[in-house]
């Protein structure tokens, strides 16, 4: 996800879930989307850290998130945002936050899993 207003659509319309380390906001798409595969976005603020440590959590969450695309549908667009603590997070437990907040969206919007 690039465009700001994919950001802002998917923040105010999708469903959230926060975990420790995360807030996961997911949008379910129409059918009709036209998308060659799931929107995931990321917002890693300077709350986070300075630059080095936002760039290690983002290639963190992007290494994640690498895993779990086969797990979302084309049309899912997907804004995940580190809290303060994802800093000293490990991977693995990144991936577990994230696996449960996907799930907690799912289940809330009736989507299921």
């Amino acid at each position: 996800m690039t465009r700001s207003t994919d950001f802002g659509v998917t923040v105010r319309q999708g469903v959230r879930a926060t975990q420790p380390d995360l807030v996961v906001h997911a949008l379910r798409g129409d059918a009709g989307d036209l998308t060659d595969g799931p929107k995931i976005g990321f917002v890693v603020s300077k709350s986070v850290g300075n630059a080095v440590q936002r760039h290690q959590v983002s290639r963190r969450l992007r290494h994640v998130v690498r895993t779990m695309l086969d797990d979302l549908d084309t049309s899912d667009r997907v804004v995940i945002r580190a809290l303060p603590g994802s800093r000293d997070a490990q991977s693995a437990r990144l991936e577990s936050e994230l696996r449960a907040a996907l799930k907690r969206t799912r289940i809330t919007a009736g989507a299921g899993s």
